[in-house]
């Protein structure tokens, strides 16, 4: 489908509507928010880390109310099961023949938007079962394939205390999601707004604001916004960085244990493509990238067990090298 130019205005005004929308009910987190509503534009999937407490759900569910789509939400415990995700097969008898038939039966994972609550609160088994979805946009049982209904956005919280009880998410599992978000607490001023507009009696409504449709299109829209070789040559440069086997800089080699692999250098072009769009323009800036640097590498750079002692963290990993690789002269 060929977008008019004031079909592309449109859908940037309804972006814009959109972030207004949930900013009725969600006070501060703008940048949390503009992370995700970057993931659900770049068509990839989110993970958000928080302490309880953050409105990590209430933004999801917020978001959704603002979309013309489908939404459910899976609290994950240690006893669910793969059936319970993407469904199970029942028995039925057929009320004219009398046979007896296997009918699949769709699973919560057949919506557009997935909060995935808790994710890392079950087993391996059954965040396994996420993997097919997230990456193919389907999902096989019994041999046959079902294809999701688009976008197909997954939205995945995990609490950073209490790991009692918890299953860290695997590697590949973590590089299937296009960003890792982290929630801070509000500012005061925010806090004491929080405080205010929920211990009362008035409730926002949320307003649905963009169709499934118009969210294909945006992302479609994405892929189309332009980056010059400079900038793309210099995002592979940073990602490559990372890579102690290959990197030049000795306090990569010093802490890290595993770099960002090639889907880091596509996610980063693709959320500062993203990003661009969300503010209005369509090139990327050099801006784009650094902002984006961080919610992409930071599940994808491996700390070794020096880096872990020593309170080393990718993001300071990620800071540094913007700092030392060389920008593109023309910017």
């Amino acid at each position: 489908m060929v977008l008019t130019e004031t079909t592309v205005e449109d859908l940037l005004k309804k972006v814009s509507l959109l972030k207004k929308e949930i900013q009725k009910v969600i006070v501060g987190q703008d940048e949390v928010l503009e992370e995700i509503l970057v993931a659900l534009l770049a068509g990839g999937h989110c993970l958000l880390e928080g302490v309880p407490g953050l409105a990590k759900t209430l933004m999801v569910r917020t978001m959704s109310q603002a979309l013309h789509l489908s939404f459910r939400r899976i609290q994950f415990t240690p006893d669910l099961m793969p059936s319970d995700i993407i469904g199970t097969e029942i028995l039925e008898e057929d009320l004219v023949t009398g046979k007896r038939l296997f009918t699949f039966t769709k699973g919560p994972i057949f919506a557009n938007i997935l909060l995935a609550d808790e994710i890392n609160r079950t087993p391996p088994k059954t965040q396994s079962a996420l993997l097919e979805a997230m990456q193919e946009f389907e999902v096989t049982y019994a041999g046959k394939t079902y294809h999701l209904d688009r976008p197909f956005f997954i939205l995945a919280t995990q609490n950073p205390i209490e790991q009692a009880g918890t299953y860290p998410l695997p590697e590949a599992q973590l590089d299937r999601f296009l960003l890792y978000v982290k929630i801070g607490y509000p500012s005061e001023q925010e806090e004491i707004q929080i405080l205010s507009n929920t211990t009362g009696t008035r409730k926002n409504k949320v307003e649905a604001i963009v169709s499934g449709e118009e969210i294909v299109q945006l992302q479609a829209l994405v892929r189309e916004v332009s980056i010059n070789d400079d900038l793309t040559a210099w995002a592979g440069k940073l990602v490559r960085a990372t890579r102690p086997d290959t990197t030049t800089a000795d306090y990569v080699k010093e802490w890290v244990r595993w770099g960002a692999g090639p889907r880091a250098g596509q996610a980063l072009l693709l959320t500062a493509k993203a990003r661009a769009l969300l503010h209005g323009r369509y090139a990327v800036t050099e801006a784009d990238i650094q902002t984006m640097a961080f919610p992409v590498l930071r599940h994808r750079i491996l700390m070794n067990f020096k880096a872990d002692a020593e309170n080393v963290t990718s993001d300071m990993v990620t800071a540094t090298l913007l700092k030392v690789i060389e920008r593109p002269k023309a910017l």
